[in-house]
């Protein structure tokens, strides 16, 4: 139920921020973040090879001095708000980011909170750096759910990664901080202002994407500042007032309820799902799909005549291009996620390299997949895959729950190979199991600060992935 009676809603939720205290997390989810860190943090020491990471990195260096925060996967450091920055970037620069958050909530929180750790004034125990994690997952969800939801805040224009992840950095950064409840009001004030993000990046495959979650961790980690050192921000941010957030980025679709019902009761990284596939999360119960068809069938690539994918005019926007000149195009392509499947097997990340765009067989296998718009397919639906023989054999398939989601998890051998081969990127084995280890046993760790170490590389900056 709703309790904020009496008070607005950004101080009911900054009172439910300070109140929570570890022991209310029930043990699937204190594990269930302990997994969801770790995987974006293996995110991020790979996206250290990002173009967008180290373009970003190179803009900071010829304009700041050298700070004391790591940046992931290098022997670098930057001041709190680059890092985060610049980490938030690598997080989501090869699309294997959690999803199902703000939507990309790990990519934004987990950069701010690691942040914040440098600058707390005593040591943060691994129970109380989860729960701000779990904090950070909760508030920005619930800000996505009092926009309407997904769909209708992503079909107005909005990135929600960018808009309402904001939030979510901001609530970890000020849990770990220890603001109290004033304190994260006002960083939820700050918070506010400083949401933006747009979804013009999809119609020319630029990496302004990536960015966007960069910038969401600096914000809210500079939101959770700015209240520390005393700055006021708007208490009735989240109140229909002209200027307030929802009345400004959700004025058809608000829910504003969504913000404070049932508090604790079902914690928001309960739906996050964990990313098999290097592509967009709208692409991958497709995927799925064909691998059940090709196995049931016992079919080959070179079987295949042609591919029909039965999908939603909303999924059919934000997936159905074909160009794959940039990695982000690719990335965001549902024929070309469908050609890597069939072609080489897999839609990982080494099926998105430079090479692989140019893959004359990959380019052929495009062709092979035809994209049908249903109006009566619901925007949140999953498609309907059927695969065409060259012998005459007709068969469908349709996931309604994508490979990764929390009804439909991979596999511990599958999550474990994922991390380690995102992590081989800039770390060497001992450091990869050191993260590993350590990570998955935060809860019963006093300190964690020894976080800041473990992404940090040996090396200088990784090879750029193209």
């Amino acid at each position: 139920m709703s309790t904020h009676v009496g008070v607005s809603r950004a101080t009911a939720l900054a009172q439910f921020v300070t109140s929570t205290v570890p022991s209310d997390l029930p043990p699937a989810i204190r594990a269930k973040a302990a997994r969801h860190t770790l995987d974006t943090l293996a995110c991020g020491v790979a996206g250290a090879a990002s173009q967008e990471a180290q373009a970003t990195l190179d803009l900071i260096r010829a304009t700041e001095q050298q700070g004391a925060v790591p940046v992931w996967g290098t022997n670098e450091t930057l001041s709190v708000r680059s890092a985060s920055l610049v980490n938030g970037i690598a997080c989501h620069a090869f699309e294997l980011d959690d999803t199902g958050g703000c939507d990309h909530s790990g990519a934004v929180v987990l950069p701010a909170a690691l942040a914040a750790l440098t600058l707390a004034d005593q040591p943060v125990s691994g129970e109380e750096f989860l729960l701000a994690v779990v904090l950070g997952y909760d508030v920005a969800r619930r800000v996505l759910e009092a926009c309407g939801g997904y769909t209708s805040h992503n079909e107005a224009g909005w990135h929600s990664t960018a808009t309402c992840g904001t939030f979510g950095a901001a609530i970890a950064a000020a849990r770990i901080l220890q603001l109290d409840a004033t304190g994260v009001t006002h960083a939820l004030g700050h918070a506010a202002s400083f949401s933006g993000g747009l979804w013009a990046f999809i119609h020319d495959g630029s990496q302004t994407k990536r960015i966007h979650a960069g910038r969401a961790a600096e914000g809210g980690l500079l939101a959770a500042l700015l209240a520390r050192a005393g700055v006021s921000g708007p208490s009735r941010v989240f109140e229909d007032v002209w200027g307030g957030f929802l009345a400004t980025f959700a004025s058809t679709s608000a829910q504003p309820d969504a913000l404070t019902d049932g508090f604790g009761e079902r914690w928001r990284l309960e739906r996050v799902s964990l990313k098999p596939y290097a592509s967009c999360r709208g692409t991958h119960s497709s995927i799925d799909a064909l691998g059940v068809l090709l196995q049931r069938n016992g079919l080959t690539a070179k079987d295949v005549e042609r591919i029909e994918v039965r999908l939603s005019p909303f999924l059919f926007e934000m997936c159905g291009g074909q160009d794959v000149v940039t990695l982000p195009f690719a990335q965001m392509s549902l024929p070309y996620a469908l050609a890597a499947r069939l072609v080489l097997g897999h839609a990982g990340l080494a099926a998105y390299t430079a090479s692989e765009r140019q893959n004359p067989s990959l380019l052929a296998a495009i062709n092979k997949v035809s994209l049908i718009v249903d109006p009566s397919i619901a925007a949140n639906d999953e498609p309907f895959v059927r695969v065409i023989a060259w012998d005459g054999r007709t068969d469908e398939s349709r996931v309604p729950i994508a490979l990764g989601s929390p009804a439909n998890p991979i596999t511990d051998d599958a999550y474990f190979a994922k991390i380690r081969s995102l992590s081989a990127m800039a770390l060497d084995d001992t450091q990869t199991e050191r993260l590993i280890d350590g990570v998955l046993s935060l809860w019963g760790q006093d300190d964690v600060r020894w976080l800041d170490g473990a992404v940090r590389s040996d090396q200088s900056r990784p090879k750029i992935f193209r």
